[in-house]
């Protein structure tokens, strides 16, 4: 077999006829559920023996008419939910990076702690966290939110810059060491800075999943946008607007999401653009922390 023959021949007229029409019915299919879906939710329901009008009749929307609730929801509801995500995030990022130089330490007194640490952070959820913190230390709704998440992406980040540092050529180190710096002063000043340009855009992308995260204060009171919107409001205009301020909500969170997620990959490809030539960091946090036991696994050299 020649060097430049493929591993699957292309497909051939069937196989391509096969796939389209399999593509027209999944796509037949598909229509089908989504108009089915939209038929039940506009349909007329009985409840209590009175006959309520479709989730799509106007009745159910207008509230969103009054310049009010919006200023509620944008106020009270987005506003909880990024204020608390922005002190997380500027929190995490200052916990990863000191945990990260923290657990890169050649002192095992150091170095064996924080790696107790990081796993019982990784592996604690989220809202217990929060539900901890608020019920033991009294920190209030809005703190119990904040030191929750800190806590957890703050390990994640922690050990993805890790990675940044393991992944990175030993000639970086010996470059520091040999202008006369110490080996803590190399690492802060020529490996650190690389390793977390290299690890930036998992860091956003982490980001990401911290302001998702921000609605699980729901439970523990904190006024974020799941709850304004689905306690507050729906509480006091009636569960006749319960779905239309549901999609309100599902939308903004959206937004924010996706804005969030195409800053990450924007900043991964001009990251990449910059780094040609060098080895890629993963495209998660996950992958970053395997990367990262592994190349410490296997070398020896200080790290501190």
């Amino acid at each position: 077999m020649s060097g430049s023959s493929v591993l699957f021949d292309a497909p051939g007229p069937k196989a391509r006829r096969a796939s389209l029409i399999s593509s027209i019915v999944a796509g037949v299919l598909i229509l089908i559920g989504l108009g089915w879906i939209a038929l039940t939710l506009a349909a007329p329901r009985e409840s209590g023996g009175i006959t309520l009008p479709g989730y799509f009749d106007p009745s159910r929307w207008d509230i969103f008419a009054d310049p009010e609730v919006w200023s509620f929801i944008l106020t009270q509801g987005v506003w909880g939910t990024l204020s608390a995500a922005l002190t997380a995030s500027v929190l995490a990022i200052a916990l990863g990076v000191v945990l990260s130089l923290l657990r890169s330490s050649e002192i095992a007194w150091i170095r064996v702690p924080i790696a107790i640490v990081l796993e019982f952070l990784r592996g604690m959820p989220v809202l217990l966290m929060m539900l901890f913190i608020l019920l033991v230390l009294s920190t209030g709704a809005f703190w119990a939110v904040v030191a929750a998440l800190t806590l957890y992406n703050g390990a994640l980040i922690g050990e993805a810059l890790r990675a940044g540092l393991v992944s990175l050529p030993r000639g970086q180190r010996e470059a520091g060491l040999s202008l006369g710096m110490r080996p803590l002063q190399s690492k802060m000043l020529v490996e650190f800075p690389q390793a977390f340009r290299q690890m930036l855009p998992i860091i956003v992308a982490q980001l990401v999943v911290l302001l998702k995260d921000t609605s699980l204060g729901y439970i523990v009171g904190y006024a974020e946008l799941l709850r304004v919107n689905m306690n507050n409001l729906a509480s006091f205009y009636g569960n006749r607007y319960l779905f239309s301020l549901f999609v309100v909500t599902l939308v903004l969170y959206l937004i924010m999401n996706l804005s969030l997620s195409w800053f990450a990959r924007w900043l991964s490809r001009r990251t990449a653009s910059k780094s040609s030539g060098k080895t890629l960091p993963p495209d998660d946090a996950t992958q970053a922390i395997l990367l990262a036991q592994a190349s410490a696994a296997s070398k020896q050299t200080p790290q501190f």
